[in-house]
């Protein structure tokens, strides 16, 4: 009983990086960048997973330069690889992490990347509940998929199980 209350309690690290979102969805870009990296310098490269994907997956959405946006959103995927499949917050991530890395490679003029991790997003998104979060994702994952006039189709495996 006492491991399930453990489960069951608050994450802190989460709870700060979720208040720092708030922050940069207000508007303050620059100080959420900030904050962000403090953690992220508190937390280290060989921190919790989950956290390091949770943390560079937002990280990545301060950036002003696209290769450094691209450098954070590859960091978050690896990160929700090195969790693996058997957390279930890293999975419902893999469709919003692969459609950030598409439209990074957008931006970067790389459409190939771009299409693979699209095709990629879509097919994770099968895992995502019809709620706010799933609605938002596939909604990306459209729009995206309308500008770079994708059809879709393709099968999307976790990562330890591609080829």
């Amino acid at each position: 009983m006492a491991e399930r209350q453990g489960q069951a309690a608050p994450d802190a690290v989460l709870t700060r990086i979720g208040q720092v979102v708030m922050l940069h969805h207000a508007g303050d870009r620059e100080e959420a960048r900030h904050r962000l990296l403090a953690l992220w310098a508190e937390i280290g490269e060989h921190g919790d997973p989950l956290h390091r994907c949770t943390l560079a997956h937002y990280l990545a959405d301060t950036q002003d330069d696209p290769a450094d946006e691209l450098a954070w959103d590859l960091r978050a995927l690896a990160a929700a690889e090195e969790a693996g499949q058997e957390a279930l917050a890293v999975l419902a991530f893999y469709p919003s992490l692969h459609v950030n890395l598409a439209d990074d490679y957008v931006g970067l003029g790389r459409f190939d990347a771009a299409r693979t991790h699209l095709r990629w997003a879509r097919e994770a998104a099968a895992v995502l509940a019809d709620d706010r979060y799933g609605e938002g994702v596939r909604a990306a994952i459209e729009r995206l998929r309308a500008r770079l006039g994708e059809s879709g189709g393709g099968t999307w495996t976790p990562p330890r199980q591609r080829p």
